[in-house]
């Protein structure tokens, strides 16, 4: 019994320690921000990814920001941190990126997207692999090719529920979404089976891109791990068929790719995976989100509905939407922007201090990591009036390009690349399902944040064609 006793002694003295080593210097940082480091070694990581619903701010902020304000210090993913829901800290330190401040994402983050993932190269080399993303946007662009591309794949699914009820619809929104990127990128139609197997695959990946980093078989992680192997696998045999001239239904970015001698076979993987994460899956649940805070709002839905039957009346039924029917979408843009503020796809990004920061009276250390809570600055009361009130009139008459109080693509160097595309690939397929169907919930369901966002039952919804339904259901209820 003495031996156990001397034992657990001397194992809580060198934890002890080990804890004073780690904590008692960060608590000399004169001029750092109020706030608490939490547990030792674990901080205050577990309540800051609490789950919680995307369109609020969560308990963990909620809280620290009535205790400390808008500004504080934690000790978040094993590291000193400086939280900052402000939008003038925000737009500072994402405008002096590579200066002041680099991306600093964990690393079982950078374990699963790749070394040379666009979220977190830094550099030269993210020079390089942003050129490849600016790149394929600017040949994408809105071609008219592109927007029949994005047109024909948002009326093959709503097609599809001819005769439906209900349906599940974060699953149609990803069918959607992937179609269209995987025929941009790599040239492929959703109905093949190679593609299947990437879908199948990215699933797996991006279950375990936020998960408990423990790399042993059968856990999240692991396997995700494996589908990026096999993803790689998949995408190297294509890459081969197509330098040896294999037959393949159109031209596609994966070609440019292909050509580029500055980039590394992984470059190349972590590109396609890179395009998959931005067009698929941030895609996705835009539009997800779209027609949740649609489906409550019945007098936005109605008013959006009035604008796609003008943009419709203008134009044959069978002729594909063009650039000039995007540029008439204004009160869809408006849509898509108060979605975005209120549902907070991206909350959150990852810096780090290359050196003491002195900003007004805040220093932060060299060193400490730095997190800009981008979804506190769009749900601040100080800003926009009701934030947590979905409207999309808020929107009329004002600059609707991102800027300090708006930032849902990031910004400085890393604003997303792609963003525009997104926008409209959300833009074309509210004008199908508008046009098409009326629709409610099916049951409860929001979008809660993990960070990332997902609505834990799939969003189901009850639907009906507009030709079944002449009079409004949310009139006659």
């Amino acid at each position: 019994m003495v031996t156990v006793l001397l034992v657990a002694f001397v194992a809580l003295c060198l934890l002890a320690a080990v804890v004073f080593r780690h904590f008692m210097p960060l608590h000399h940082n004169p001029g750092a921000p109020r706030g608490s480091f939490g547990w030792p070694l674990v901080g205050e990581t577990i309540g800051f990814l609490c789950p919680h619903a995307s369109n609020t701010t969560g308990a963990f902020l909620h809280d620290h920001i009535t205790r400390y304000g808008p500004v504080f210090k934690s000790h978040l993913f094993g590291a000193p941190t400086v939280v900052s829901c402000d939008e003038e800290l925000n737009h500072f330190v994402l405008q002096n990126e590579e200066r002041l401040f680099q991306c600093s994402y964990p690393g079982p983050i950078r374990g699963i997207l790749g070394k040379s993932s666009l979220l977190v190269v830094t550099g030269e080399h993210h020079r390089r692999i942003r050129g490849m993303a600016l790149a394929f946007v600017a040949s994408t662009g809105l071609r008219p090719s592109y927007l029949a591309d994005v047109d024909r794949a948002a009326r093959a699914v709503v097609a599809s529920w001819r005769g439906c009820r209900a349906v599940a619809f974060c699953g149609e929104a990803r069918k959607f979404a992937f179609s269209v990127i995987v025929e941009q990128v790599l040239g492929l139609s959703p109905d093949e089976p190679v593609t299947g197997r990437i879908l199948q695959d990215y699933s797996t990946f991006m279950k375990g891109l936020i998960s408990f980093p423990l790399n042993i078989p059968g856990t999240s992680y692991a396997r995700a791990v494996e589908a990026r192997r096999n993803i790689s696998l998949t995408l190297e045999a294509i890459m081969e068929e197509r330098r040896n001239g294999g037959t393949f239904k159109k031209v596609a970015f994966l070609d440019v790719l292909l050509s580029n001698n500055e980039l590394s076979h992984d470059d190349k993987v972590t590109f396609v995976l890179d395009s998959l994460l931005a067009g698929y899956e941030t895609t996705s649940i835009l539009v997800s989100m779209a027609v949740y805070f649609l489906g409550q709002s019945p007098k936005c839905l109605e008013q959006l509905k009035r604008e796609h039957e003008s943009i419709r009346s203008s134009k044959g039924k069978e002729e594909f939407l063009t650039a000039e029917d995007y540029k008439k979408m204004e009160y869809t843009q408006r849509v898509i922007n108060e979605t975005m503020r209120c549902g907070n796809i991206v909350k959150f990004v990852h810096r780090k201090a290359l050196k003491d920061v002195r900003y007004k009276e805040y220093m932060i250390p060299a060193g400490w990591k730095v997190l800009p809570i981008l979804g506190a600055v769009h749900l601040d009361p100080a800003l926009h009036a009701n934030p947590q009130e979905f409207q999309p009139c808020r929107w009329e008459g004002l600059n609707q390009t991102p800027g300090k109080k708006f930032a849902p693509f990031g910004g400085g160097l890393r604003l997303c690349p792609g963003s525009e595309l997104g926008k409209v690939e959300v833009a074309f397929f509210l004008h199908h399902l508008v046009l098409n169907y009326r629709w409610r919930m099916d049951g409860e369901d929001v979008p809660m944040a993990h960070p990332y966002v997902e609505f834990k039952r799939g969003l189901p919804i009850e639907i009906w064609r507009q030709s079944d339904h002449p009079t409004p259901w949310f009139v006659t209820q």
